[in-house]
């Protein structure tokens, strides 16, 4: 595979990690339909804790996937695709480049 193509996957680890629950899955798809969610919306819509729900977002959050905007004591998530799909956007062109 080549160095740049092997530093390109190893970038995007982290995400396909993220992204390989179930559950965070079902989570970008509820809001990938709306423009934002609270916690509490989430776990209503999912068989999971509050606590669980928080801990999927938290992953989600730190990989980019999803931003919080506090409105007083709500947090309101949605999605931040951008730098996950650059980063993705970035394998692909690596792995035609330097594989196919």
């Amino acid at each position: 595979m080549g160095e740049q193509a092997e530093k390109a996957f190893r970038d995007c680890i982290p995400l396909f990690q993220a992204l390989s629950d179930p559950y965070r899955q079902d989570i970008v798809l509820m809001l990938s339909e709306t423009d934002s969610m609270t916690v509490n919306e989430l776990t209503d819509k999912l068989p999971l804790s509050r606590p669980a729900v928080s801990h999927h977002l938290k992953i989600l959050r730190e990989q980019g996937i999803l931003k919080m905007e506090q409105h007083g004591t709500q947090r309101n998530y949605s999605l931040a695709l951008e730098g996950a799909l650059e980063t993705l956007k970035h394998l692909i062109i690596t792995v035609e480049d330097r594989c196919y």
